[in-house]
């Protein structure tokens, strides 16, 4: 195993013995089997990294040991770091690891009217508002508070635009300044009530709709965000099983609550272990050293970088 990386093993098999599980619907009501699909979705915005293949091979593995069907998904909603070398790149560095993904690779930008519609779906049943709010601004109002309102890894939006009349957010909005659409924590718990959601790791799980407080789902810019982004193209992908890291763990609070929202169906989850640097810190794309394409100049043979992920 590279020296500069450390991994735990996942606490349930990477394999599965049958091709059809039960699906979720929107309320969390058991629906008919069906053909296990699950998508590894990375952002072009660099090379793959060991971290990258790790989520990419419990997948791809996920999908092949139940003769389901594995999908490529590109997050390249981030427009400005987004290049076209770096859609190649991962597409490149997949196919030489052999972990091949079934037709075509879907791009989220792509699907920007879709988007478009879920947010309209929530906008109009008052379930999202218009936050104005710097970030500057947003830690002036948590030092004014005393003490910021905690997340699991960082502090949650103290909900200052939420309290604004509506006269007064057609004001700003009818002004041109720049906002994103925070979604109505308060109300999609009312409007949802109790949820859950099953994680082939942790088992279930009880939905907290504060967990991540009033996130943002859009921004003017570009109409979506990521959550709101991921939610939609699961369900647009038929996506059975999403696996990935346990750091977005808490993110899927938000999202088995967009599903219920907009009457999505629920996948099954897996939020499997991450790899780490020999400071325990996540690998992250500046890890060059650790980058697909680095290793493979060094002469890794694709076997032997896959073995750095499977040796733990």
């Amino acid at each position: 195993m590279h020296p500069a990386v450390r991994y735990r093993r996942p606490l349930v098999p990477l394999a599965f013995s049958c091709t059809l599980f039960l699906r979720f619907d929107s309320a969390g009501a058991k629906q008919s089997a069906m053909i296990v699909r699950t998508r590894f979705a990375p952002s072009p915005t660099g090379r793959l990294h060991l971290g990258h293949v790790l989520a990419a091979r419990v997948a791809f593995s996920i999908a092949r040991d139940a003769g389901g069907v594995f999908l490529l998904r590109h997050e390249d909603i981030d427009g400005p770091r987004v290049r076209e070398e770096f859609y190649q790149g991962i597409e490149e560095d997949l196919e030489w690891l052999g972990l091949r993904w079934d037709g075509d690779a879907l791009r989220q930008s792509s699907r920007i009217a879709a988007y478009e519609a879920a947010l309209e779906s929530l906008r109009e049943r008052g379930l999202v508002y218009p936050c104005f709010c710097t970030r500057r601004e947003i830690q002036h109002e948590w030092a004014r508070m005393g003490a910021a309102p905690q997340g699991p890894e960082a502090p949650v939006y103290p909900g200052t635009c939420q309290k604004l009349s509506s006269s007064i957010q057609e004001v700003k909005l009818g002004s041109g300044m720049p906002f994103a659409w925070r979604l109505d924590s308060r109300k999609a718990r009312e409007l949802a009530g109790p949820l859950t959601f099953q994680d082939l790791r942790f088992g279930e799980i009880s939905v907290d709709p504060d967990l991540l407080g009033d996130v943002v789902l859009a921004r003017k810019d570009i109409g979506t965000a990521y959550h709101l982004a991921v939610v939609v193209d699961d369900a647009f992908q038929e996506i059975s099983h999403v696996s990935r890291g346990e750091d977005l763990l808490s993110s899927t609070h938000v999202h088995r609550l967009l599903q219920a929202l907009l009457g999505l169906p629920a996948p099954l989850y897996q939020h499997h272990p991450l790899m780490l640097d020999e400071e325990g810190n996540r690998l992250a794309k500046r890890s060059n050293s650790l980058a697909i394409a680095t290793l493979r100049d060094q002469g890794r043979s694709p076997a032997e970088v896959l073995a750095m992920i499977d040796a733990g």
